[in-house]
């Protein structure tokens, strides 16, 4: 089965995209999930619907202006991660009503962009729902360059994100640059979300980002372990989403999320299965 999923080479881009968005969107997810900024993910996947939006009304409009929709979902989802950064600055006291309001922001201008781009076409499902044929051989390197980026910071600026995930405060007490190492997270976050899209889809991407990281939460007994976890039921999730969306002709992105969903249940099922045989013990 998994060998007729290859025979082709934009199959074989699409599944190693896959692999790879399965291992960088957990791997972030884990520090926004600790960090408490979940809703990060739902409002950065919009703005990058915009930006999506945007490149198929250039190209529907004006063909002389060729900008690839995943670039301009790019372009519009770092720009909102920065406006993100800056709300929170201004909102010190109320810093969780800076993603509201870029979420609302991305809703809105996609509705704009979709209408000007004459509405809903095969093209944007494919962007709101994933696909698995949709990844060129550009994007496919766009991505891995992105993946090789998102894995060489967080290696190098480990100690430092670990810390800020946890408590902030001392982070800036210990000298650690908070607000710059915050920004690049936030960006990197940007980068992650506008790659996953062609594989998940705008609308269940922050799924990818999160429920890996509950399942893994519940059985993982250390930072690095939970990380790690998560990475691994990620890429699960999407194999099989993959798959079944090639044979069965369904977009990949719904059965990710039921896959990381069933997971989640099995965790929490393991959990409890644990503590019941623990307190018979005791």
């Amino acid at each position: 089965m998994l060998a007729d999923l290859l025979e082709f080479d934009f199959l074989r881009q699409t599944f190693m995209t896959g692999l790879l968005i399965g291992i960088i969107a957990p791997l972030l997810g884990t520090f926004i999930v600790v960090r408490r900024l979940s809703l990060i993910a739902d409002a950065l996947s919009h703005v990058t619907l915009a930006g999506i939006a945007f490149g198929l009304f250039l190209e529907k409009r004006y063909a002389l202006v060729m900008i690839p929709p995943i670039y301009s979902g790019l372009l519009f989802s770092v720009v909102g991660s920065i406006f993100i950064e800056k709300l929170r600055s201004v909102y010190k006291s109320y810093q969780e009503i800076a993603i509201p309001i870029i979420l609302s922001g991305g809703v809105g201008l996609s509705v704009i962009f979709i209408a000007l781009a004459d509405g809903f076409n095969t093209e944007l499902m494919n962007y709101l729902f994933g696909s698995a044929s949709a990844v060129s051989k550009a994007d496919f390197i766009t991505i891995f360059t992105i993946t090789i980026f998102v894995v060489l910071i967080i290696t190098f600026l480990y100690k430092e994100l670990f810390t800020l995930s946890f408590d902030e405060e001392h982070s800036k007490v210990s000298g650690i640059h908070s607000k710059q190492i915050h920004l690049l997270f936030i960006i990197l976050t940007a980068l992650v979300i506008a790659a996953s899209i062609q594989i998940v889809g705008v609308l269940l991407v922050s799924a990818l980002m999160t429920l890996p990281v509950a399942a893994s939460m519940r059985i993982a007994r250390g930072f690095k372990q939970m990380m790690f976890l998560a990475i691994a039921f990620g890429e699960l999730a999407v194999m099989i989403g993959l798959i079944s969306g090639y044979y069965l002709n369904i977009p990949p992105g719904g059965t990710i999320v039921v896959v990381s969903i069933i997971i989640l249940l099995i965790a929490i099922g393991y959990k409890k299965v644990n503590v019941t045989k623990l307190g018979a013990v005791e």
